[in-house]
């Protein structure tokens, strides 16, 4: 049974600090379209690719009204060092206390190689104008997901 919330449903608000310790809420999104992307961990291998991912799409994302925010449980010391030493030109929000991770329900029982934790299941949310979920991606593999967003929001800007 999945935690994660409904499309049609509500995005739970949130203000959280960014790479440059600045305070973003979810309100200041409304009127666009927002890709609110949650990773696992700044530097690691498919978080990477990810980031790297969005923030070269970054400018296509822009151009259709849509802008590309990422979070971890990273605190903000760790998002810059991740964002300058990838370039990277997206927002990452730091959420160490888990707040915002457990509102969204990525915040999870995740098992690897027989042994179970807590962790973050690397999950999007596509969140329209009016602040509601509009679409949700599980087991996002990192390699070709900003792809998969933009065909997304292509097709429900029709």
């Amino acid at each position: 049974m999945s935690s994660l919330l409904a499309i049609g449903s509500q995005a739970p608000d949130f203000c959280l600090l960014d790479q440059s310790e600045k305070e973003v809420c979810l309100k200041d999104f409304r009127g666009g379209w927002l890709v609110l992307y949650f990773y696992p961990k700044d530097d690691t291998p498919g978080c990477t690719i990810e980031a790297r991912s969005f923030s070269k799409d970054n400018p296509s994302f822009e151009k259709i009204g849509a802008k590309v925010v990422g979070i971890s449980a990273d605190d903000c010391g760790s998002h810059k060092k991740f964002s300058t030493k990838y370039d990277l030109t997206i927002t990452l929000l730091s959420d160490p206390k888990k707040t915002v991770l457990k509102a969204y329900g990525v915040w999870a029982k995740k098992r690897m190689l027989g042994h179970e934790f807590m962790g973050i299941i690397r999950t999007t949310y596509l969140i329209d104008p009016e602040g509601r979920i509009a679409y949700v991606w599980e087991k996002v593999k990192p390699k070709e997901h900003a792809w998969e967003v933009k065909q997304k929001l292509s097709e429900l800007r029709r």
